[in-house]
């Protein structure tokens, strides 16, 4: 029976090799470290994933290899939604079959549907499959912002029970822990938002930091929820540059340059992203050295 999916979740990126094919045997090593980092789950084919530039199949062996890997140690979540019903409900159905233990459905981008409209795709979605489901809204890439009212009428169908909220409002966030049940989880989808949302009832976050700062992450989540709210304070202050300087250029670039420098061969994002400029990388190496990561 489902509890739910932990606290630090890390929206993990897809490694390519130089020739921008999908290199699963780093995926399937990557997996691993974030677990051991501190990672309470994996969503695998997020936009962190780059998943608008993946193909079905690409998405599938993903799920499968990092099933493989960590399954049954840490929650692995299928980015299975997209801007269209149809070929969503065909991928989490697909996803379920592989094994995941959930799914996130982001909401329908470049379409830009009504309050309605997204009400009628999550639902159809969530009503394909047995599995958990969270939602994801983030509007800066969606176009469209899933409010808090459709977010709780959606909220009661039984296996919608998770939203990675990524609209950046304090208010937003207060309104709809104001008005979904107390056992819903909301997640931040901003790594600098995290506290200021758990202070509000946020269950935690959807990480793209932790790549990085994985146990700091956790430590951070941790003491909040164990009420040493002056170390969580501390420890968000400390990891404030990081959360900000891996958002220079559009997400994955940023971090993709810091594991390629720490190390990780995870190679360049697919056009349309591009890597990050020499001057971005030079900053992103002073960071990581700023906190003796390198």
């Amino acid at each position: 029976m489902f509890k739910d999916f932990g606290r630090v979740l890390t929206a993990m990126i897809t490694p390519f090799t130089r020739d921008l094919a999908v290199d699963y045997s780093v995926a399937r090593k990557l997996a691993r470290h974030l677990v051991q980092s501190g990672s309470d789950g994996l969503v695998v084919c997020g936009t962190t994933g780059e998943s608008p530039t993946l193909t079905r199949d690409e998405k599938l062996e993903l799920f499968k290899i990092v099933v493989d890997e960590v399954g049954g140690e840490a929650t692995v979540i299928a980015g299975t939604g997209s801007n269209s019903t149809i070929p969503s409900i065909e991928l989490t159905q697909a996803a379920e079959k592989v094994g995941v233990d959930g799914v996130m459905l982001v909401c329908p981008y470049y379409n830009k549907p009504s309050q309605e409209g997204l009400y009628q795709h999550f639902s159809a979605i969530a009503k394909s499959t047995n599995l958990p489901v969270m939602l994801y809204n983030i509007p800066g890439r969606t176009g469209v912002n899933l409010l808090p009212a459709t977010m709780a009428r959606l909220a009661e169908l039984n296996n919608i029970v998770a939203l990675k909220e990524a609209a950046g409002s304090v208010d937003q966030v207060s309104e709809l822990r104001r008005i979904l049940p107390d056992e819903f989880s909301i997640y931040s989808g901003d790594d600098s938002m995290t506290l200021s949302f758990m202070a509000l009832g946020a269950k935690g976050i959807v990480s793209v930091v932790s790549h990085v700062v994985g146990p700091q992450m956790k430590q951070m989540v941790d003491a909040f929820t164990s009420g040493n709210t002056t170390l969580a304070k501390q420890l968000h202050l400390q990891l404030y540059p990081i959360f900000k300087g891996m958002f220079i250029n559009s997400n994955p670039s940023p971090v993709k340059a810091a594991m390629n420098m720490l190390g990780w061969q995870v190679g360049p994002p697919r056009l349309p992203l591009v890597e990050a400029t020499a001057e971005e990388k030079e900053f992103i190496r002073g960071l990581l050295a700023e906190k003796n990561l390198i």
